[in-house]
């Protein structure tokens, strides 16, 4: 069987490599009409709001699924999200250990 390819294709490619990355003065953005102030007024960030405090950190864990399933249980009884139940937990077990 032969192998497939991933992603765009070989012309694609050679496409892409051949364009020449151009700095932002030289865009033409005259076919794009301004903003209104109205416009501007309604405008909403997009993504998480900001906290102050740094992200969390994404990591991987191999947890049984029984116990997962347990875990998730719970969490929805608490009508949390089980990701934040998992870390709650975790913050109370380290501070009782310390």
């Amino acid at each position: 069987m032969a192998k497939r390819r991933v992603g765009s294709s070989a012309r694609g490619v050679r496409v892409v490599k051949s364009v020449r990355p151009i700095s932002d003065s030289q865009i033409d953005f005259s076919d794009i009409p301004e903003s209104t102030d109205e416009e501007l007024r309604r405008a909403r960030r997009v993504g998480r709001p900001r906290t102050g405090r740094p992200p969390r950190q994404l990591i991987a864990i191999r947890i049984d699924p029984l116990l997962l399933k347990q875990l998730r249980a719970m969490a929805a009884k608490q009508a949390k999200p089980y990701q934040t139940f998992i870390h709650e937990l975790l913050e109370r077990a380290v501070k009782r250990a310390a």
